[in-house]
Parts: structure tokens; sequence; C-alpha cells
């Protein structure tokens, strides 16, 4: 498939499902993320994005949420404390 004619294709359905614009390559920051919320293991999670080192999956393209943080620092806390 041409690729902008895919691209075309995408915007369509973002405009449709009435979701803000995104592009195609962006799709894979909104993928990365929710992965590591869920505690998918990085190996897994580079694999479905289709990269080849686990630097690129884990530096450019996950975040670490301000509810994981906080999460984090909770259990933290809660060990330091016994």
């Amino acid at each position: 498939m041409e690729p902008r004619n895919f691209n075309r294709g995408f915007d369509r359905r973002l405009t449709k499902a009435a979701v803000r614009r995104i592009t195609v390559h962006g799709t894979r920051g909104t993928c990365a993320t929710p992965l590591a919320a869920l505690d998918v293991h990085p190996r897994v999670a580079m694999r479905i994005l289709r990269h080849s080192q686990i630097k690129v999956t884990m530096e450019i393209y996950t975040e670490a949420t301000d509810e994981a943080t906080r999460d984090a620092l909770r259990k933290l806390g809660d060990t330091l404390g016994k």
C-alpha cells in the first residue's frame, strides 16, 4: 500500500472515531506506555513494537505515568516503614 494512502485512511478513521489526531508513528508511544503500565515485560513490548534494541523501546517510546510513579513510591514507603 502506498504510504500516503495509508495515512489518509488512518486520518479518516481517527476523525470517524472522534479522537485527537496522532501520526501512525505516534501510535508506538500510545502502545508502549500502556504495555509498561500493564507490567508487560520490556522484551515482550520490544517484540510487539518490532524494535531491534530494548533501549529504543524503553528510552524513546515508553513513559512512566504519574500513577505508576506514585504507586512505586507508595510501595517503597511501605517497605521502608516496616
